[in-house]
């Protein structure tokens, strides 16, 4: 007997490459958004200058997405080295197995950093005034709560536990750079 047809939010099975594809991207994402708003709320902590907010965003932008990109390329190049010698040992040639791909990791890495870094940036450039960190922190932390629930749906995880993760470790790391980067701003 057949086991019975199931609906879209059951248990999926997802490929290697898939599998691949997801973790760069929703990595990427959250790198992106998290890193550039901490970035940024760390240098809006130290000081209300937008030239200096922007430089900081910018860089942080361009810095993290190459950062990603060349990570992921050299992680997923390991692990399809790994991949390549286990199919040796079983008998099949390179062609006869899926094989994650670390061009595909690392423009999916970048790509997705890219675009994730892009909601701090925009927002906290926004003309919010004295505003402006509250803003941004309110906006990742929506922005989060988007990526986490995308991650959840595509693998079938627990949607409250991927959101919950998300959300506080983002919190977390923009909390803590504000925090130092008013410290600094005051010792300066």
């Amino acid at each position: 007997m057949a086991p019975p047809a199931r609906d879209d939010d059951a248990l999926r099975v997802v490929s290697a490459s898939g599998l691949n594809w997801l973790r760069a991207g929703v990595l990427g994402a959250n790198d992106g958004i998290v890193s550039v708003a901490a970035t940024v709320l760390g240098v809006a902590g130290a000081t209300s200058e937008v030239k200096a907010i922007f430089i900081a965003g910018i860089a942080a932008l361009v810095a993290g997405a190459l950062s990603m990109a060349v990570g992921e390329y050299v992680s997923v190049s390991s692990q399809r080295d790994a991949e390549l010698v286990a199919a040796r040992m079983r008998g099949f040639e390179s062609h006869e197995v899926e094989l994650t791909n670390p061009w595909h990791a690392g423009i999916a890495s970048l790509s997705a950093f890219g675009v994730g870094a892009l909601i701090p940036l925009l927002v906290v450039l926004a003309p919010w005034g004295e505003a402006r960190s509250l803003a941004t922190f309110v906006a990742v932390l929506g922005a989060l709560v988007i990526t986490g629930w995308v991650s959840a749906r595509v693998s079938g995880a627990g949607i409250g536990r991927s959101v919950t993760r998300n959300v506080v470790g983002g919190s977390l790391a923009m909390a803590l750079t504000y925090g130092v980067g008013s410290l600094v701003g005051l010792a300066v």
